[in-house]
């Protein structure tokens, strides 16, 4: 009659949509930590090839140092100097397949799975570019985002207990008696031609016990306060969560437009070294510092 079951199911109702948007949220950031710990496994797999390169190269440059030396044109100081870029480049071998382990173990922790070797489809640079984020993206769209819409069904919740609490005031009976008739007590709510209230002493009343209901209604509010703030602060969340996201993005292609322009520098100049080498004007072991 007063809503307080029709509030309560309400509650329930929003309580149980928001356990569900925060199963989605946990699935989501699965999702987000196996790709991002995949593609870390990917990269190391490139760190640990480029280190095994890295010696190789390291090694011929310091065989050809030690050739040098015997010839007496290379001086002792270049061979120590040689030995420790080879040693420098063993070290980052067994660090890079440490990190691939432990990173393998990472995504088998994430998947259920006991600690295995993880199959690879494609190189790191075989992956498919990511498209371009369009511009003029809605702010709406973070309404989509399951930890905004677990603390909106949260705050529905809190006001709902705020309608269980108030309904409190009003005495609590039972509709219907034994084979679904009505209740004594629905029948004795109203009594006399004016149908005005009369409680019989079997229906509680709970306008005597005022102090402990309003108590209940100024925890339901300051429940629905805090419920409020939280809703808050994941809007706020998702708006930062996505401005650091897209200023990470500008600045990581950024980045990577400079690295290219780096790397096509590099590649001219080995290219030079290695003509130079073969015309006779420089030394193999300037080509290999290039190559280095």
């Amino acid at each position: 009659i007063w809503g307080r079951l029709r509030r309560a199911t309400e509650a329930s109702r929003a309580d149980l949509l928001a356990s569900d948007w925060n199963r989605k949220a946990v699935v989501t950031t699965l999702i987000s930590d196996v790709a991002t710990a995949y593609f870390s496994l990917l990269e190391l797999d490139m760190e640990l090839e480029i280190a095994k390169n890295t010696l190789a190269t390291r090694a011929e440059s310091l065989r050809l140092i030690r050739l040098q030396l015997q010839g007496g044109v290379g001086t002792l100081l270049d061979v120590r100097q040689g030995e420790q870029l080879v040693y420098t480049a063993a070290v980052s071998i067994p660090d890079a397949e440490r990190q691939i382990e432990q990173t393998e173990n990472q995504i088998s922790f994430l998947l259920g799975h006991n600690p295995s070797s993880i199959s690879r489809t494609r190189l790191l640079t075989d992956q498919q570019t990511p498209p371009e984020v369009p511009a003029g993206l809605p702010s709406k769209l973070l309404e989509r985002r399951p930890d905004i819409q677990a603390a909106e069904q949260n705050l529905i919740a809190a006001n709902a207990i705020i309608g269980v609490a108030k309904a409190a005031y009003f005495p609590q009976i039972t509709l219907t008696g034994e084979f679904g008739y009505q209740s004594t007590a629905l029948a004795n709510l109203f009594s006399g031609s004016r149908r005005i209230w009369s409680f019989i002493p079997q229906i509680t009343q709970p306008i005597f016990e005022g102090g402990r209901i309003t108590s209940g209604v100024d925890l339901a509010e300051a429940q629905q306060r805090s419920a409020l703030a939280q809703y808050e602060g994941a809007v706020q969340a998702g708006f930062r969560d996505v401005s650091d996201a897209l200023v990470q993005f500008q600045r990581i292609k950024e980045i990577r437009a400079q690295r290219e322009l780096l790397v096509t520098a590099l590649q001219d100049r080995k290219r030079l070294a290695y003509l130079r080498y073969r015309g006779g004007v420089d030394t193999m072991l300037n080509a290999l510092q290039a190559l280095k």
